[in-house]
């Protein structure tokens, strides 16, 4: 829940029912409702009674503050639909501007060092739950979310249901990955669950059994991991994912499924990833090879075995 009924103010359960009527996910729910608390807390009032020069100040504030821009943007995303939606004040909406994020390039992990993660990986779980990710593109909250009812083994295939962008999606089920769910599963113990239907399981139960494991609870485990394998980059579990779309291009996978698989709107979001395929980069000649002997030396290495 989103906060307690007894602790609902009239405005903000204005603003509520306003995005379930809009069908906001819980997750952009519970931020929006954080936003908007921020910017009262700062404000010392109710935000119906801020002025256009304070949400600038405000604005200003939180970039003063050394808030990131995507965590400026975040936050005000939500004030502005507080005030564009709940309290058609389009005049203090006009007042918000988003910020451009610099584009940086996704920090990907080489196969040793994925080789090396899986290796030092302490249980079946946690290695499992790695595969995943990395095996099959998946976000982390994807990997935490998964039921028994979305591995198809008969089609080789794992459907993702409702995920960013409230989209479905299928990815490969790689027979590695099958041999480790279907061992995870027989370590699996979760008295807790056994009057839930069994496509209905979570296959990663939090403490208790009912809820799955948290986003969290999974970092710290991949976070612990890393430090076991000796990996100093500063990687994060997304980057996983990252590793798992570079891989498949520098393999020569036609972009357009990699976007798929990741369930990407737009191919210029997948298409970052040629930026970092270091195999695809290495592999380019350049303009100076041509001249003299250097040319000659670099065609032979290529037809050498």
């Amino acid at each position: 829940m989103i906060s307690s009924k007894s602790a609902i103010t009239p405005l903000r359960q204005r603003m509520i029912e306003d995005m379930q009527a809009r069908n906001l996910g819980r997750d952009s729910q519970r931020n929006h409702i954080g936003s908007c608390k921020r910017f009262a807390a700062w404000l010392g009032r109710w935000p119906s009674s801020a002025t256009a020069d304070e949400v600038k100040a405000f604005q200003l504030h939180l970039i003063e503050s050394g808030a990131s821009i995507c965590n400026r943007n975040r936050i005000m995303t939500g004030v502005k639909f507080l005030f564009r939606v709940t309290l058609r004040r389009h005049d203090l909406a006009a007042e918000i501007y988003h910020l451009r994020e610099p584009q940086k390039i996704p920090i990907v992990m080489s196969t040793d060092e994925i080789k090396r993660l899986l290796a030092m990986a302490t249980s079946v779980k946690v290695r499992t739950m790695l595969s995943l990710s990395y095996g099959c593109g998946l976000r982390a909250g994807e990997v935490v979310r998964l039921k028994v009812g979305d591995i198809d083994s008969d089609q080789e295939i794992i459907g993702i249901v409702q995920s960013k962008g409230r989209k479905d999606r299928h990815v490969m089920l790689p027979e590695d990955v099958l041999g480790l769910l279907r061992q995870w599963w027989q370590e699996r113990r979760c008295r807790h669950d056994t009057d839930t239907p069994l496509p209905e399981r979570c296959l990663f139960p939090g403490r208790g059994g009912r809820q799955h494991l948290t986003t969290r609870q999974y970092a710290r485990l991949f976070q612990e991991t890393i430090a076991a394998a000796g990996i100093k980059k500063p990687v994060t579990l997304h980057s996983l994912r990252h590793s798992f779309a570079t891989h498949l291009l520098e393999a020569s996978v036609d972009i357009r499924k990699i976007q798929a698989l990741l369930g990407h709107d737009k191919l210029e979001t997948t298409a970052r990833y040629a930026y970092v395929a270091t195999g695809m980069i290495a592999e380019i000649e350049s303009p100076l090879d041509s001249l003299g002997d250097n040319h000659r030396k670099r065609k032979s290495k290529k037809r050498s075995p």
